[in-house]
């Protein structure tokens, strides 16, 4: 058995385990992340994060100095979390490997590329990059008599949106197992089921309720790309009149999504708070797969 220190975080309840590995010497095997996530024999989390260095990743892009190697709970890598992305920032600061004040932007490097996260006194936004429209799928989930049409939205992981019309429909989805898309994306997805408040629009926001299934963990109390996925849908199908700015109720809480050109592409930016709430350490057992590769 090995000891592995870590820090319990979230961000509006969508909970990680993170350690810090600045050097990429852990070697934790998909079945130990399977086994420190699970919330009956390990410690409990959607997802896990290892804090390394960019330079110390064979995935990392030097141009940031930390890479988030992100796991999702089932030991699958994710190419992005943006919960995820703002917790690890918080992480990184309160462990003291990075040094930023109120104001302050910190690049990450993550599998769907680099994310600068702005840091201010209480939250932390995250510009998610570009994004594009994929194609459109139909969804089936217990709680719902008949398939429902979904829009395909990639953030650098891809999301299925699908809108229902009225919170009593949202409330009675079965979301313990995957919906099932019809096509089937070959990489899996995010699926969100969102309904919009009433009015839909005050005081120049947009305001949606929203459950997820995530890809590779399940129903969790929140998904930042998912929450940007669910924004970016409705102003697609609201057309032209829809504001930019979009504020997302998840079980967890609620996050602002806007979106702004940069240069000829437009960007999706998520705020929200993150939170670390215990440190520990935990036996990892041995024997359980080969080790993530570095």
């Amino acid at each position: 058995m090995t000891a592995l220190e870590f820090t319990k975080g979230h961000g509006t309840g969508n909970d990680f385990v993170l350690v810090r590995d600045p050097d990429g010497r852990l070697d934790v095997s998909p079945d130990q992340i399977r086994y420190l996530c699970d919330r009956h024999f390990g410690v409990g989390a959607d997802g896990f994060i290892r804090a390394v260095r960019s330079a110390s990743h064979r995935e990392g892009d030097d141009r940031a100095e930390w890479f988030m190697d992100y796991w999702n709970a089932d030991g699958t890598p994710a190419e992005m979390c943006g919960n995820g992305v703002r917790v690890y920032v918080h992480f990184l600061i309160a462990e003291g490997l990075v040094s930023v004040e109120s104001g302050d932007s910190v690049a990450i490097s993550t599998r769907a590329g680099i994310k600068d996260v702005l840091v201010d006194a209480h939250e932390y936004t995250v510009d998610l990059g570009g994004w594009r429209l994929d194609e459109e799928r139909l969804v089936t989930v217990p709680g719902l008599d008949v398939a429902r049409p979904g829009l395909g939205i990639d953030l650098g992981n891809p999301h299925v949106v699908c809108a229902l019309a009225h919170d009593g429909e949202l409330d009675a989805l079965d979301l313990a197992r995957a919906p099932r898309l019809d096509p089937v994306p070959p990489n899996g997805a995010n699926v969100e089921f969102v309904v919009p408040r009433d009015p839909l629009v005050a005081d120049g926001i947009a305001e949606v309720r929203m459950r997820v299934h995530e890809r590779g963990v399940g129903e969790t109390l929140s998904c930042g790309t998912g929450t940007a996925a669910a924004a970016l849908a409705f102003r697609h199908w609201g057309g032209p009149g829809m504001p930019d700015d979009w504020r997302v109720e998840v079980p967890g809480g609620s996050l602002l999504v806007s979106m702004y050109p940069v240069g000829d592409v437009e960007h999706v930016s998520l705020s929200g708070p993150a939170d670390l709430v215990y440190r520990g350490a935990v036996e990892l057992p041995q024997g359980l797969g080969d080790a993530t590769q570095r």
